[in-house]
């Protein structure tokens, strides 16, 4: 059993766009707020992933390696709405941070997380960080897959989405 702990933050600032990004193409064949499967597509990899919630921040993850062809068929076929993004990794301090663009539907909307190994674990936090949305279950890939970024209210934004 794999526990996954990440912190997930709105992005403020440019200063994490010098890091090199790789595109990611994701779907989830399916949602509960509970569980999840996700099908991705990484460069030449395909994953499927299980994972069901513990906490806001933890959760039981479970992946495996999947033949490209077979993650490109689920999501043109199997997965209501695939996203895209570009996933850039950061090293502050002693962490890495994924930093997440995307694109399509959910233009405009940049995340981060950080995986920790205790969900009190402290860490340094980038200038570029913005609002904690940890416990906000919009921001989660498996909610913007059903509920796009670009489909939210008029002049809700990411500065404002968490108060």
């Amino acid at each position: 059993m794999a526990m996954e702990i990440e912190r997930r933050f709105l992005v403020s600032g440019d200063g994490w766009r010098q890091a090199p990004g790789r595109v990611l193409k994701q779907g989830f064949i399916a949602v509960s707020r509970e569980r999840v499967v996700r099908v991705r597509v990484d460069g030449e990899q395909g994953w499927l992933t299980v994972k069901a919630m513990v906490t806001d921040a933890s959760r039981l993850e479970f992946e495996y390696p999947i033949p490209l062809a077979d993650a490109e068929q689920m999501l043109a076929q199997v997965c209501p709405a695939a996203m895209e993004k570009i996933r850039r990794r950061v090293t502050v301090g002693a962490h890495v941070w994924e930093v997440d663009e995307f694109f399509g539907d959910n233009a405009g909307l940049v995340l981060a997380e950080v995986e920790l190994q205790d969900e009190a674990e402290p860490f340094e936090r980038p200038a570029w960080l913005g609002a904690e949305v940890t416990a906000d279950g919009r921001y989660t890939n498996a909610h913007l897959s059903q509920h796009p970024y670009s489909r939210w209210p008029q002049g809700h934004t990411t500065q404002d989405a968490h108060s």
